[in-house]
């Protein structure tokens, strides 16, 4: 590791921070390779004192040294860049350092941008998070509790099951205050290796963001926004493509919902890298009717977890309940209707409030600041005067 130390050593501080979120990053060549394209030397230095709360332009220019005036040109260049999230509560706007999984690593392939090296960019990361093991999809899909989890096409479960709330896309996006829609980062990185999506899935306009997350990125240009109907839309452009649902693990307003694909997207490739647990699987498991099944590799093609393989002794397909994930994005394949969904025997339950987006937890914390602050002031002056 000696090497390491030598290398791009200013990068260390920023490391540290960013090892403080539940899902840090592996320090490795390839990671400092990513962080010195992304983060110039005064960026690094800036974000490293970031507290792991929220902050005023006012309390970082205490943490940094630099001065308001100086600093808030850095900090609006570094949101632009994905790098931090800015999140305006009244006449105060409170500032965040991202995490790098999920956070600037997938806002830097959600724009369409020239001020990167993107195609280099695209290589490192492919390599940081695939190629080096032990390493970063170990710590990504090691969590005890899942950080993403999939979502069922609500209207493939069996007829005697109940749907809640947190377990229907749709709903989920009609309860959303806000939405927005953009590119998935997964299909476009992609592209700067040279490749396509073997379904053909659309590239732009296919990911969803909602709430507070979904406002700071159609703010920053990461996204647009869009209406309930529209992003009703993308649900179905994405089950025309026999993609899965994927968003937060919780239960109260998930921040997005990505649709994956097995070839491009990270989460479903990590579940095929070994990691089944990876992503939270939804109620329900795909069963098959051996009577009805030809063998025709249909729902193999489809499933984007490689769940589905053939069983040339039994002249059928046959279900890896350890990796299925129970979303239904294989069951339109089969020509013969021979997949159905079934209830798992144990139904999962996501943290009710555990979530992935900083920024919807920022959110709530914002809206409470100023009256804290006030509460705060009334009860100092009290015991001033007593």
């Amino acid at each position: 590791m000696g090497h390491l130390i030598s290398s791009k050593a200013h990068l260390v501080p920023l490391i540290d921070r960013l090892n403080r979120y539940p899902v840090g990053l592996v320090d490795n060549e390839k990671l400092r390779e990513i962080l010195a394209l992304l983060f110039s030397e005064e960026e690094a230095s800036i974000a490293a004192r970031f507290p792991l709360s929220e902050a005023t332009a006012d309390e970082l220019s205490t943490l940094t040294e630099i001065p308001v005036d100086a600093l808030l040109p850095k900090l609006e260049q570094m949101a632009d860049k994905g790098l931090v999230v800015d999140t305006p509560c009244g006449d105060t706007t409170y500032w965040m350092l991202m995490p790098g999984l999920i956070g600037f690593f997938e806002f830097t392939f959600m724009k369409k941008r020239t001020d990167l090296p993107m195609a280099e960019l695209a290589r490192l990361m492919h390599e940081y998070l695939h190629e080096v093991r032990p390493g970063q999809a170990e710590e990504f899909f090691g969590s005890p509790t899942q950080l993403t989890r999939a979502l069922t096409y609500e209207d493939k479960a069996p007829v005697t099951s109940k749907i809640t709330s947190w377990e229907d896309a749709r709903q989920i996006v009609r309860d959303a205050e806000f939405g927005a829609a953009g590119t998935c980062f997964c299909r476009h990185q992609k592209e700067h290796l040279g490749q396509t999506c073997r379904k053909e899935a659309p590239v732009d306009g296919i990911c969803i963001a909602l709430g507070a997350g979904a406002q700071f990125l159609a703010r920053r240009g990461f996204m647009e926004e869009k209406s309930t109907d529209e992003l009703l839309a993308i649900l179905d452009t994405a089950r025309s493509y026999s993609l899965t649902h994927v968003t937060d693990n919780i239960r109260e307003k998930p921040s997005f919902i990505c649709n994956c694909c097995s070839c491009c997207c990270e989460l479903m490739t990590g579940i095929q890298m070994g990691f089944p647990d990876g992503v939270a699987k939804t109620p329900f498991l795909v069963n098959v009717d051996q009577a009805a099944c030809t063998l025709c590799g249909r729902c193999i093609k489809a499933c984007n977890v490689a769940g589905i393989n053939p069983s040339r002794e039994a002249q059928t397909v046959r279900v890896d309940e350890k990796v299925c994930l129970g979303c239904g994005a294989c069951l339109d394949a089969c020509p013969e209707g021979a997949l159905h969904l079934v209830e798992r025997n144990k139904r999962p339950k996501p943290p009710r409030n555990k979530g992935l987006m900083f920024v919807r937890i920022l959110k709530e914390k914002n809206r409470l600041m100023p009256v804290i602050k006030a509460e705060v002031a009334k009860n100092l002056k009290q015991l001033i005067r007593k």
